[in-house]
C-alpha cells in the first residue's frame, strides 16, 4: 500500500491497529525525532502536525504544541485532542498536565471539564481532579479523603492543598475535622513547614479549630512551640477547658520533638501525680494523643537508637483512638519486632478494611494469629497467600510446608511464541510506537511511557499472548528492563524466563563461586538494582548492573588489589558487586538479610536494625526496617533470589534463606 494511501486512510476510516501495522515502518520514527529537537516552536510543530497527519507518532507534535504555553489552552483543546487521539499516553498525559496545571491555579472549573479525559491518574493526578470537584462541592471529592486527610506522608502539594481545603466541604464531619486537628497537632513543625508550603504551617491549625469553635491563636501555638514546657506547667494549674486538651497534645508533641524520652517522663509525671488533680485536668482522648505522639516519635529515632520494648507499650498506652495508616503500620512493625503477637492483631485491626487485605498485613495478621492459638484462621490465610509467588507467599508457602515448584513459576524454558503473535505486536500501535523508539534509541522517558501504556492497554484487554509476545521481542534485543515490566504487570502471566533473566551467566556464576556467595543471591540483587541494564545509574551516582556507588567502588579496588575499574562494563561491575556482597555477608556474620539491607542503605544502618539480644527470624527483622525503600528493597531480593534458585535447581526456600537474624555483631 501507498504510505500517502496510507496516511490519508488513517486520518478516516481505517482502525487504529490497521493504521499502525501500515505505519509501522512509515518512517515517521524519524519526523519524530526530528520534531523533538525542534518542540519549543510551535510554528515548527504545525508544520509537522501536516506532514505527519495519519502517522503512528502523529501525536507528538500536536501534544509539544499544545504543551507550550498550557495554561492558555482552553479545557475545549485539550478535550478535543483526547478525543482526537483517545487512549493515547500523550493525550492521557496532556489532561492530566493540565489538570494539574489549573489546580494549582484554583481554575477549578477547567478541572471539571478535563477530568473525564484522565484516564489512569496518578496520586498527584487524583488530588488535582478532587481539588475541582471539591470546588463544586462535589461529593466525588471525598474519593481521595482517605489518602490525604489522615495521612502523614502525604508529600505532592496538590494533595496538601486539597486536604487544606476539603476542610470547607459541607460532607466534612466534625469528628474528622477533630481527627485532622490532632494529627496537625502532633506532627514535626519541620514536617509541617516543609509539607505545607506556602501555605502558613500554622494556618491549618487555626482553620480547623477555628470550625469547633476552639479559640486557639498563633501566637498561642508560637509560644507553645517555642517552650512547651511552660505551657504544661500553666495547664496543671488552670480550670479544666476544651481547648486546653488540643494545645497539651501540641505541647508534650512539641517536647517528643526534641526529646522523646523528656516527654514520656513528663507525661507519666503529669499522670501519677499524688493528688491525682491532673487526672481531671487531662481527657482520656488527650492522654492517648500525647502517647502516640511520642510513640511515633520514638519509631523515628530507630536508626539512631535503636529499637526499644517501650515504644510497643506507648502505642498500647494509645489504644482507644483511630490510628492513621502510618501510626498503625508503625504499632505493627515495633511488635513484630519484639514479636509481640497480640499487639500485632490489635494493630493490624487498628488499619482500615481496605488496608488490612494488603497481603504484607494478612501474612502478619496470620502469623499473629499462629503465634496466639488460632491455628486454622492463621493456616486459612497462609493458603490462600500461598497461590501467590511474591515475597509473602513464598512466607506462607514455607509456613504450610509447600515447595516453590517450576510450574508455579512458569518453567524455566523460554515460552514458545506463535508467528500470529509475533506479528501482532508489531500491527499494536502501542506496542508499535515503544519498539520503534527502543531501536532508534529514543530517550528512556518517551520510550518507557509507552511501553508501560502499551503493557497497560493489554492488561486491559486481558490479552496475555500479545503482551507475552512483546516480553520475548524485548528480551530478545537485550531490553530486559522491558520484559521484567511486561510480564510482572499481567495477570496470571507466569514466564519465568523473561520475568526473571540469566543474562551475563559466565560471569554472575564464576565470580559468586570465587567468592563463596549464591549466584541466585547476585542475580537477586542485580534484578532489583538494575533490571540487567549495563549502563543505569541513579540519580546518587551508582553505576551498572548492581549499581555500586563510586566510593564503594575505588574501597572494593583497594580490597582487591588493584586500580579502580569501569562500572559501566558488564564483567567488572559484576566482579565487583560479588566481592562486595560476600564482604557484607562475611561482616553481618552470613545473616544475609542483613547483609542484603547494608547493600542498600549501608552496613552501619543495617546493624543498628538487629535486636539487642535474642534471635528474631530475618522476616520479622526485614518488616520492621525504618527505611520505605530498603523494606520493600530487601523483600523484592529475597523473593527474586529465592526464584533464582528454583530456577537454577537448588530451589532454597525463602525461609530457609534468611534464617535467624542475631543481636548486633
Amino acid at each position: 500500500m501507498h504510505l500517502g494511501l496510507v496516511s490519508a486512510l488513517c486520518a478516516g476510516v481505517l482502525s487504529q491497529v490497521a493504521c499502525a501495522q501500515g505505519n509501522a515502518n512509515d518512517g515517521s520514527i524519524y519526523q519524530f525525532i526530528d520534531a523533538e529537537r525542534q518542540k519549543s516552536s510551535p510554528s515548527a510543530m504545525r508544520d509537522y502536525e501536516y506532514s505527519m497527519a495519519g502517522s503512528l507518532f502523529a501525536v507528538y507534535p500536536t501534544y509539544w504544541r499544545l504543551n507550550y504555553n498550557l495554561s492558555s489552552q482552553s479545557p475545549q483543546t485539550v478535550n478535543d485532542f483526547v478525543r482526537q487521539y483517545p487512549s493515547n499516553v500523550m493525550s492521557e498525559k496532556l489532561a492530566a498536565d493540565y489538570a494539574e496545571t489549573k489546580a494549582r491555579e484554583g481554575d477549578y472549573y477547567s478541572v471539571r471539564e478535563v477530568a473525564g479525559s484522565i484516564e489512569n491518574a496518578d496520586a498527584s493526578e487524583a488530588c488535582a481532579i478532587a481539588l475541582g470537584f471539591n470546588g463544586a462541592g462535589d461529593a466525588r471529592a471525598l474519593s481521595q479523603k482517605p489518602e490525604v486527610w489522615l495521612n502523614t506522608q502525604v508529600r505532592q502539594s496538590l494533595c496538601d492543598k486539597l486536604a487544606h481545603e476539603m476542610a470547607d466541604n459541607p460532607r466534612i464531619s466534625r469528628t474528622d475535622q477533630h481527627e485532622q486537628l490532632i494529627r496537625m497537632m502532633r506532627i514535626d513543625r519541620r514536617q509541617l513547614s516543609s509539607r505545607q508550603a506556602p501555605l502558613d504551617k500554622s494556618e491549618n491549625i487555626l482553620k480547623l479549630a477555628g470550625k469547633l469553635g476552639l479559640p486557639i491563636s498563633f501566637d498561642t501555638l508560637r509560644s507553645i512551640r517555642n517552650d512547651p514546657n511552660s505551657f504544661i506547667t500553666r495547664f496543671n494549674t488552670e480550670p479544666f477547658s476544651e481547648v486546653n486538651q488540643y494545645l497539651y497534645v501540641y505541647a508534650i508533641s512539641q517536647l517528643a520533638h526534641r526529646s522523646y524520652g523528656e516527654a514520656a517522663m513528663q507525661l507519666n509525671y503529669d499522670i501519677n501525680q499524688d493528688n491525682h488533680r491532673h487526672q481531671r485536668l487531662l481527657t482520656d482522648m488527650a492522654r492517648r494523643y500525647a502517647w502516640r505522639s511520642i510513640a511515633v516519635k520514638r519509631m523515628n529515632m530507630n536508626t539512631d537508637d535503636g529499637f526499644n520494648m517501650e515504644a510497643v507499650t506507648w502505642f498500647r498506652n494509645s489504644l482507644g483512638e483511630p490510628f492513621n495508616y502510618e501510626e498503625a503500620e508503625d504499632y505493627a512493625q515495633v511488635a513484630i519486632h519484639f514479636s509481640q503477637w497480640a499487639d500485632v492483631v490489635n494493630a493490624i485491626s487498628a488499619m482500615t478494611a481496605v488496608q488490612q487485605e494488603q497481603r504484607v498485613w494478612q501474612y502478619w495478621l496470620a502469623r499473629g494469629y499462629e503465634q496466639t492459638g488460632k491455628q486454622s484462621q492463621a493456616r486459612r490465610i497462609y493458603n490462600n497467600l500461598a497461590k501467590g509467588v511474591d515475597y509473602y507467599g513464598l512466607l506462607a508457602k514455607d509456613r504450610i510446608g509447600q515447595r516453590l515448584t517450576l510450574n508455579d513459576i512458569g518453567g524455566n524454558a523460554m515460552p514458545n511464541i506463535s508467528h500470529k503473535d509475533e506479528a501482532r505486536v508489531m500491527q499494536d500501535q502501542y506496542f508499535a510506537r515503544a519498539f520503534l523508539m527502543m531501536q532508534n534509541s529514543v530517550s528512556a522517558e518517551h520510550t518507557g511511557r509507552e511501553w508501560n501504556w502499551a503493557v497497560r492497554k493489554a492488561r486491559l484487554n486481558n490479552d496475555n499472548a500479545l503482551a507475552l509476545a512483546a516480553a520475548k521481542k524485548a528480551h530478545d534485543m537485550g531490553e530486559y528492563h522491558r520484559s521484567i515490566y511486561a510480564v510482572d504487570n499481567m495477570p496470571n502471566l507466569k514466564a519465568a524466563a523473561l520475568s526473571h533473566p540469566m543474562p551475563y551467566q559466565n560471569s554472575v556464576m564464576t565470580y559468586s563461586r570465587l567468592v563463596g556467595i549464591d549466584p541466585a543471591w547476585a542475580y537477586g540483587i542485580m534484578r532489583q538494582e538494575s533490571r540487567f541494564q549495563p549502563s543505569a545509574r541513579s540519580h546518587v551516582g551508582a553505576g551498572g548492573l548492581m549499581q555500586i556507588m563510586p566510593g564503594t567502588a575505588n574501597q572494593i579496588a583497594r580490597g582487591m588489589g588493584e586500580s579502580t575499574g569501569s562500572m559501566n562494563d558488564p564483567d567488572t561491575n559484576i566482579r565487583y558487586g560479588t566481592w562486595f556482597l560476600n564482604d557484607l555477608a562475611n561482616r553481618a556474620g552470613g545473616q544475609i538479610a542483613v547483609a542484603t539491607a547494608g547493600y542498600n542503605a549501608g552496613p552501619g544502618a543495617a546493624r543498628r536494625w538487629l535486636p539487642t539480644y535474642g534471635t528474631i527470624s530475618a522476616d520479622q527483622y526485614v518488616e520492621a526496617i525504618p527505611y520505605g525503600e530498603t523494606r520493600e528493597y530487601v523483600k523484592h531480593v529475597m523473593e527474586n533470589a529465592t526464584i533464582y534458585s528454583a530456577l537454577m535447581g537448588a530451589n532454597v526456600p525463602i525461609s530457609q534463606r534468611m534464617g535467624v537474624v542475631s543481636p548486633r555483631y
